[in-house]
């Protein structure tokens, strides 16, 4: 936080109408504004050390010669932790959606809209206060939490992983949620708080991850002013904020070794010691640990004590990807994009169920956050009033190369003759005999789904059969989910 307290929002723009109109609106939010004329001058600014502590920037000046990307890159890698706000005309949106996805924290029409900008603002501020460390593109700030019978899926898996969740819950143990990026552990974490005793009291995230090493113990566990150089003030460290409440420590297996042993006192004792204290203070915190790496195998190659595993693993619960349980894909992604409606400058869209067949076929390595994030930009440049498969251009490309690579590396084509420019059918098995029908018709269905990009009335006419058979096929063939 900047002197006295204020936040402080640097505005990168060299008209002085926009300088004026961001003044005195960041003043109505309780801001105080400062400007670069330039990016090259905000870039610098925001890496010198011994410059001003800006909590905020806010870019308005696009250089033709680089990408937003690139913009949104350069300032992440000097402030990693700073929150950054992205001013677009109306008809330029593209860009504010891919410096979002490179890290930019929200984006913001021109002409500004007082309301909006001011909200914006009060999200930072809240962000600051409750997850320091941690930045939140658009696509993912669904603020509300949602309760387990909220949370969308079916599959078997899922299922049983929110069954644990839910009976860790109502325990006062800490809890352990392994799973890939993007699969939702924050989501059950969430969860999990709302449904336990301390649901009155607050849930503080923490991505062990986003913060840089020398700092997380000062984060977590807080220091005394003057505890080590640039101490300026005491700090509360997140252990005190959640008090009576829950920590969610994300990322927990990029904690560093030294830290894991405070926080393998701090589960023993029940007390933190912040830096340059002489007593340490007591806290009644629920702890819920979250990582995207396999923390067993992370202790056996010695990379996390395994006295503190065996702590954080009292409850254990395991988010399967996406992948498995594609099944899920179409209530999510209505879900989903009913959730991103309610954001403000986004409409309301439904999802056609040709579209839904063509996301249903990726592999979704990003998981839930990637399907969002695609949702999410379908949803801003599209121009009807439902998303078609051709709202998704990347997501079809992306199946085709998969398609096209599945079928080179297992295909068998010795005298099949079925090839054309979109790949190949297998016709023999591996011992000589030619395959069954089914499954050669299955292989031909698949490709002409990526090779006309879900569009499946056109998959249709090419096959020679009416729609309704097609999905009857589908069915029948068990490939409604194949990719």
């Amino acid at each position: 936080m900047a002197h006295n307290g204020t936040p402080l929002l640097m505005l990168v723009d060299d008209e002085p109408a926009q300088k004026r109109l961001v003044a005195a609106l960041a003043s109505r939010g309780g801001w105080r504004a400062i400007f670069a004329s330039d990016l090259q001058t905000a870039i610098t600014t925001l890496g010198t050390r011994e410059g001003l502590q800006v909590d905020a920037i806010l870019i308005d000046q696009w250089n033709p010669d680089i990408k937003p990307v690139d913009i949104v890159r350069q300032i992440r890698e000097r402030r990693p932790a700073l929150p950054i706000l992205v001013l677009t005309s109306q008809n330029n949106v593209i860009d504010a959606v891919e410096a979002m996805r490179a890290g930019a924290t929200d984006y913001l029409a021109k002409p500004i809209a007082p309301d909006r900008f001011l909200s914006a603002l009060a999200a930072i501020l809240d962000t600051c206060v409750e997850t320091a460390g941690e930045l939140r593109p658009l696509t993912e700030k669904i603020t509300a939490p949602l309760a387990f019978n909220e949370i969308v899926g079916a599959a078997p898996q899922f299922l049983a992983a929110l069954a644990i969740a839910a009976k860790a819950a109502r325990a006062r143990v800490p809890v352990l949620v392994e799973g890939e990026s993007g699969v939702g552990k924050e989501v059950i974490a969430q969860a999990i708080h709302a449904a336990s005793p301390r649901h009155r009291h607050r849930l503080i995230p923490v991505n062990c991850g986003a913060i840089p090493s020398n700092l997380v113990e000062s984060e977590l566990f807080g220091h005394e002013r003057g505890a080590f150089t640039g101490a300026f003030e005491r700090q509360v460290g997140k252990f005190v904020d959640a008090d009576m409440g829950t920590i969610f420590l994300d990322e927990v297996s990029e904690m560093p070794p030294e830290t894991q042993v405070k926080l393998l006192r701090v589960l023993q004792d029940g007390e933190v010691q912040p830096l340059g204290a002489r007593m340490p203070t007591h806290v009644d915190v629920r702890v819920i640990a979250a990582t995207n790496k396999v923390l067993e195998k992370e202790v056996e190659e010695g990379r996390f004590r395994e006295d503190l595993y065996y702590r954080l693993n009292v409850m254990h619960v395991t988010v399967p990807p996406l992948r498995d349980r594609k099944g899920d894909i179409p209530a999510l992604a209505r879900h989903l994009l009913g959730r991103l409606g309610d954001q403000p400058g986004i409409r309301n869209l439904s999802v056609t169920a040709e579209a839904l067949n063509l996301l249903m076929q990726h592999n979704w390595p990003g998981n839930v956050r990637q399907l969002q994030n695609v949702l999410f930009r379908a949803a801003v440049l599209c121009e009807g009033e439902a998303l078609t498969p051709q709202d998704f251009p990347q997501i079809a490309a992306q199946i085709e190369t998969q398609l096209r690579s599945q079928v080179e590396e297992g295909g068998i084509r010795q005298g099949s003759g079925a090839r054309d420019d979109g790949g190949a059918i297998t016709l023999f098995e591996s011992s000589g005999h030619i395959r069954q029908l089914a499954e050669i018709e299955a292989d031909v269905i698949r490709l002409a789904i990526g090779h006309y990009r879900g569009r499946m009335t056109e998959v249709a006419r090419r096959l020679g059969i009416g729609r309704s058979t097609l999905y009857r096929k589908l069915t029948e063939l068990g490939i409604d989910n194949a990719a």
